[in-house]
């Protein structure tokens, strides 16, 4: 006799149409259970309703849409600002005008000892008459201010827990968490437990998070996730953990594009590690990381540019004036360059940005310029770091080489960065002005290779109309370390014909 592989109905999975949020619950949620929903008004607990209702509808799977808090005509508007119809989906408006009219003299909620209050024999009247297999029930908190009475409001909710078992149906339960001290006892009867959050910034959008409490039955990925509420619904970025995601690279050194700087670091950048290019504004850092993605965009590889500090177009006619044009790769879409505003941005779409241009886009070197003002993203620097460490260590295992730009406070003497991101780099590339037979140039060095034996010198860099160029190492400097250095060499300067004057 064959044996029955299918999976039984109550283990089948029942997608939530929400972008991401089934990969975090694993495939999605449980059939024929009841969930709870709970966010503050305004953290999109509608929206997560009606895109869950709308994705049945498209399965071929019929919804119910019950509400004690808003009206038929309000629903269809809220779906209709986002381009939805909600045609085919049953909506029913529980509690009637009459039923709130303050001169009634019966109460909306007549409970006993016999039978259930109206609003749940409603509830049950209606299921029988649509029989849904998805049900939203919007909201328990109307539900418990008719009810008055917390144990009469527990003794309501379990019956509809035991009625929907028996109805095969999967039901989201929405709260918007009015309860003096919330009502963890909610969380004990569902079977599943979703939480929205909505933070205000006091500068920028508002920050939506949302965590899976609990779940019974299922793996999902714990800890906050980022979600932005925007036209045409949720988008879910589940937070990034590196450990889950490996791939094979050949271990190998890339060349800048410039030969002296490939002999600082020691013949290159190396494949799946991330270099920290840090100094004071406008000695170098930003062309320096350009050079270096368009020697990849010259191997013929994709490189994603992520653009926190300037313009783009700043950005396009710099480089062209350097002899370094990146039009001819970005209209190509060899080269993606995204011009992030760190107000509007949350941490978790960033990493979900990077993601999908390794993963999707196939980039083989991304660049982040700057880390500064990435820094304003996040909440403080501690989740900096930890976000840092998992997107870095994500990028290494993609076999990407990365390049990140700090900027420091200061051009000469005592300079200090707001975050110290070193121990987290594989390689530290310094640039540092000096003075020279009276003019202020540009020095570099390689303070740190985890993988290759990089030059203890310090060489000029400068630029010029066709990029950048690195002389040879220098020696006779004082003070390189006291963030005051100066040369007295007798090397020629790179430009000069003759050695500066020594005295």
């Amino acid at each position: 006799m064959p044996i029955d592989l299918t999976i039984p109905r109550a283990e089948a999975r029942v997608v939530t149409g929400v972008p991401g949020l089934d990969e975090i619950l694993g495939g999605g949620l449980t059939r024929d259970r009841i969930y709870l929903v709970e966010g503050t008004p305004g953290s999109g607990k509608t929206t997560l309703a009606l895109q869950f209702l709308l994705k049945g509808r498209e399965l071929g799977e019929s919804g119910l849409y019950i509400t004690l808090s808003e009206t038929e005509t309000e629903l269809r508007a809220a779906a209709a600002s986002h381009g939805w119809s909600l045609d085919g989906i049953d909506l029913f408006e529980l509690v009637s005008e009459e039923g709130l009219d303050p001169d009634s003299e019966q109460s909306v909620l007549h409970p006993s000892d016999v039978e259930l209050g109206e609003t749940t024999r409603g509830v049950m009247t209606q299921v029988e008459e649509t029989k849904p297999m998805r049900v939203v029930f919007d909201s328990l908190s109307e539900m418990r201010l008719l009810a008055q009475n917390p144990l009469r409001h527990r003794r309501q909710i379990l019956a509809l827990k035991h009625f929907f078992a028996t109805r095969q149906c999967t039901v989201l339960l929405l709260d918007d968490q009015t309860a003096e001290h919330g009502d963890l006892q909610l969380h004990s009867i569902a079977h599943g437990v979703i939480s929205l959050q909505r933070t205000p910034q006091e500068y920028g959008s508002q920050r939506r998070r949302l965590e899976v409490v609990k779940m019974r039955g299922i793996k999902y990925r714990g800890g906050f996730h980022d979600f932005e509420l925007d036209t045409g619904g949720i988008r879910v970025f589940e937070r990034l953990v590196a450990a889950r995601h490996h791939a094979d690279f050949t271990e190998e050194l890339v060349s800048t594009g410039t030969p002296g700087l490939d002999a600082l670091i020691g013949g290159g950048l190396s494949r799946g590690t991330n270099t920290l290019i840090s100094g004071p504004s406008g000695v170098g850092k930003t062309t320096t990381a350009i050079r270096c993605a368009l020697s990849a965009l010259e191997r013929g590889e994709k490189v994603a540019y992520y653009l926190f500090d300037e313009g783009l177009p700043t950005l396009l006619a710099r480089s062209k004036s350097l002899g370094m044009s990146l039009r001819p790769y970005v209209d190509s879409g060899q080269l993606l360059i995204r011009a992030i505003d760190p107000a509007e941005l949350s941490p978790g779409e960033f990493a979900f940005q990077v993601r999908d241009a390794v993963e999707q886009g196939a980039a083989r070197l991304v660049v982040i310029d700057s880390l500064n003002a990435y820094l304003q993203a996040m909440p403080g620097q501690k989740f900096l770091l930890l976000q840092m460490h998992e997107l870095l260590t994500y990028l290494n295992q993609q076999g990407v080489v990365t390049l990140l730009i700090l900027g420091q406070h200061g051009f000469i003497g005592e300079v200090r960065s707001d975050i110290d991101l070193s121990y987290l780099s594989d390689g530290i590339l310094l640039f540092r002005f000096f003075e020279a037979a009276g003019s202020i140039r540009t020095a570099i060095s390689a303070v740190k290779s985890r993988t290759t034996e990089h030059e203890k010198t310090i060489r000029e860099i400068r630029l010029t109309s066709e990029g950048i160029e690195v002389g040879e190492a220098l020696s006779d400097f004082q003070g390189v370390m006291s963030g005051l250095p100066s040369y007295e060499g007798k090397m020629a300067m790179l430009g000069d014909g003759e050695p500066p004057a020594h005295g």
